[in-house]
C-alpha cells in the first residue's frame, strides 16, 4: 500500500446496541480468543445489534501474529459484527513489504516475530531472494486485509481509532499520520473540545484508562498477558474485560 493513499474512514449514523472495543493483539492470539469468548458468553444475554471493533495492532512482537491474521478475516458467527482498524504496525509491515530492506526499522519493531509466525527464520541477503520468500511464505490474502483496513469508525458520542485524534479538526478531515501513530500528549490544541469519546489503543497503559475524553484500551498484552476490551452499551455506560 502507498503509504500516500488514505485509508477508509467509517462513520454510522446509529450507534449498535453493544460494543466490544478491543486493544492491541500484538500476536497474542491466544488471548484474542480467549477474550472473544468471554464476549461471546457475555453478549448470548443481551438482545439488539452487537458489534466488535479491533483497534489495530494486531501484528509484531506477539508470536502468531499469522494466526491473528487469519482469525480476524474468518467472518464471526452468530448477531455480530466485527469491524477491523488499521494499527501503526499494520502500516509499517506494509511499508517493508514494499521495500524489504535488511535495515528496515520493522525488522527492530516487532516484524521479526511476525516473519516467524509465517515460517520466515532468516531472510536472505540478496533482494530479490528475499521479495521470493516473502511472497511465498504471506499470503496475499493478509497483505490485502491489512491494506484495505479503515483508519477511523465513528458512530454518535464516539470515536474509535488505533492512536487518536488532533482535538478540533473534523474527523473526516483528520490525517490518517494521526490516527495510526498520535500520541495521547500531541492530541490536544487549546481551546478546542471534541464532542465525543475517543476510543483508541497505541499507548500501552497499566489498566484501561479515561482521561482527557479518551479511552485507552491498549493494556500491552504482550508484555503483561492481559488483553482488554472496553463495552459500551446504547446507553453509553461502559465496563471493562480481560483475557489473562
Amino acid at each position: 500500500m502507498n503509504t500516500l493513499e488514505m485509508r477508509r474512514k467509517l462513520f454510522s449514523r446509529e450507534r449498535p446496541d453493544i460494543i466490544y472495543a478491543i486493544g492491541d493483539v500484538h500476536g497474542c492470539y491466544d488471548l484474542l480468543l480467549s477474550l472473544q469468548q468471554k464476549i461471546l458468553s457475555d453478549a448470548a444475554s443481551h438482545h439488539g445489534s452487537k458489534w466488535i471493533v479491533m483497534l489495530g495492532d494486531y501484528v509484531d512482537r506477539g508470536p502468531k501474529s499469522c494466526e491473528v491474521i487469519n482469525e480476524l478475516m474468518t467472518p464471526m458467527s452468530g448477531d455480530f459484527e466485527r469491524y477491523c482498524l488499521a494499527g501503526n504496525h499494520e502500516q509499517i509491515m506494509l511499508d517493508f513489504l514494499d521495500e524489504p530492506r535488511s535495515d528496515h526499522v520493522w525488522l527492530q519493531f516487532g516484524g521479526i516475530e511476525t516473519l516467524q509466525s509465517y515460517g520466515i527464520g532468516q531472510l536472505p541477503e540478496e533482494m530479490k531472494a528475499r521479495k521470493a520468500l516473502l511472497a511465498e511464505k504471506i499470503p496475499g490474502e493478509h497483505i490485502s486485509f491489512m491494506a484495505s483496513l479503515p483508519s477511523l469508525l465513528a458512530v454518535p458520542g464516539f470515536c474509535f481509532v488505533h492512536a487518536g485524534v488532533v482535538n478540533g479538526v473534523p474527523l473526516q478531515r483528520q490525517d490518517d499520520r494521526h490516527l495510526l501513530w498520535i500520541r495521547p500528549k500531541e492530541q490536544t490544541r487549546p481551546g478546542s473540545e471534541n464532542l465525543f469519546l475517543t476510543v483508541h489503543g497505541h499507548t500501552p497503559v497499566r489498566t484501561v484508562s479515561l482521561s482527557d475524553n479518551r479511552l485507552n484500551v491498549d493494556t500491552g498484552a504482550f508484555m503483561t498477558g492481559r488483553l482488554s476490551a472496553a463495552k459500551i452499551t446504547r446507553s453509553g455506560e461502559i465496563t471493562v474485560m480481560h483475557a489473562e
